[in-house]
């Protein structure tokens, strides 16, 4: 039996991994869950599960928390705690053996690295964590023999395909994307983009911020940087490709011309199971693909001239340093506005162009130092924001 720690229990991501461990429960035991606002899930989740540690983002949460299962007549006898070293503590209790990072944002930054230091398994589904600190993480992982498991989709189909082979002999590595809801846009048309037009994602179900991060394609920026580290490679050996119907989930090239790939069906599932079963399979009660219904399937290149979240994440990995925390800290800040309907879908580009151009590199920067630089992300941001009104 395996026992987890679910970073983000409540997010998408946190909400299928239970899904997972719910129908599989002779061989899962979950120890301990985050959230950061949702306490209403974290009750339901908490009397279903039982986990030994609840930790929620802040002491006003974690009393509404308690103040809920009161109510509730939920019983509950394990610990509730909150905060930074709430998370580090889940994530590094002893009896845990693998840490399921799903918490959206670079909060999730410091638990990851003090789990890797405990020897924690990662099932990894913070993008933040290798875009902005892979020099520090993949290094980490190395030292103490700890996995790296991804669960983004596109990581996961390449992580299979890489099953058995030599990384040495990686030729290229097309990492696909659905093109979401905006592939065939003009930039004129993206002018009056709403947020349910952003939100309403062709093929899959995911959280407000990956699916707007999906619909500006920076989400495939951020994965060019997280398969650079997950899998040692330059940047120029990663390709994207759309491929509309998300059949194909992502292909690896190798030096003899042989190209392997993965396909399934859309759902997130599949990658998370895959993650914390390895190096087994496992039945998924998902639906099947019928290749004789599949008449073509079908790539297109990426619209990078409209859709500039590809360019800009290269532009940052390639400046290395701070650029990508920098590029990161700006997405993550322009998205809540987005989301919030303070600015247009076209201003998140200006607003990540603008926070790299006022950024000069910190070189190999260590984790105090990303944090760092993201707090002065955000306040530069919200200071030309202001002065822009």
């Amino acid at each position: 039996m395996k026992r987890i720690t679910i970073l983000g229990s409540t997010g998408s991501i946190g909400t299928q991994t239970l899904d997972v461990v719910r129908k599989n429960r002779e061989d899962f035991e979950v120890v301990a869950l985050t959230a950061g606002n949702n306490v209403e899930l974290m009750v339901k989740q908490m009397e279903e599960f039982q986990p030994s540690v609840v930790v929620m983002k802040d002491e006003e949460k974690a009393e509404q928390l308690e103040v809920l299962l009161r109510d509730k007549k939920v019983e509950y006898d394990g610990q509730i705690l909150y905060g930074m070293e709430g998370f580090i503590c889940a994530s590094t209790l002893p009896e845990v053996d693998i840490v399921v990072a799903a918490m959206v944002g670079m909060i999730g930054l410091r638990p990851v690295m003090r789990a890797i230091e405990a020897g924690k398994d990662i099932a990894l589904a913070n993008k933040e964590t290798l875009v902005t600190a892979g020099h520090i993480i993949m290094p980490l992982a190395e030292k103490y023999g700890v996995k790296i498991l991804p669960v983004d989709s596109e990581h996961s189909a390449i992580f299979q395909c890489l099953n058995g082979e030599k990384r040495s002999q990686i030729e290229t590595i097309f990492l696909t994307a659905s093109g979401g809801p905006f592939r065939k846009s003009t930039k004129e048309e993206l002018e009056h983009v709403t947020v349910q037009q952003a939100l309403a994602h062709p093929n899959w179900s995911m959280g407000k911020k990956i699916t707007t991060d999906s619909a500006t394609m920076i989400n495939k920026g951020l994965e060019i940087i997280e398969a650079k580290w997950l899998f040692g490679v330059d940047l120029e050996q990663i390709h994207v490709l759309v491929q509309p119907q998300s059949i194909i989930h992502s292909m690896v090239g190798f030096c003899d011309g042989s190209v392997m790939a993965q396909l399934g069906t859309p759902d997130m599932r599949l990658p998370i199971q895959y993650a914390l079963y390895y190096p087994d399979r496992m039945y998924l009660d998902d639906t099947r693909l019928d290749f004789e219904k599949i008449m073509q399937i079908h790539f297109e290149k990426p619209n990078t001239d409209v859709l500039r979240g590809i360019p800009l994440a290269v532009e940052a990995s390639r400046r290395g340093g701070s650029m990508p925390t920098v590029m990161n800290a700006a997405n993550e800040y322009a998205v809540a506005k987005f989301l919030r309907e303070d600015i247009k879908f076209l201003q998140i580009y200006d607003m990540i162009e603008f926070a790299m151009k006022s950024h000069t590199p910190v070189e190999n920067p260590d984790l105090d130092e990303i944090l760092m630089v993201e707090q002065e992300t955000y306040k530069r941001l919200e200071k030309w924001s202001t002065a822009s009104k």
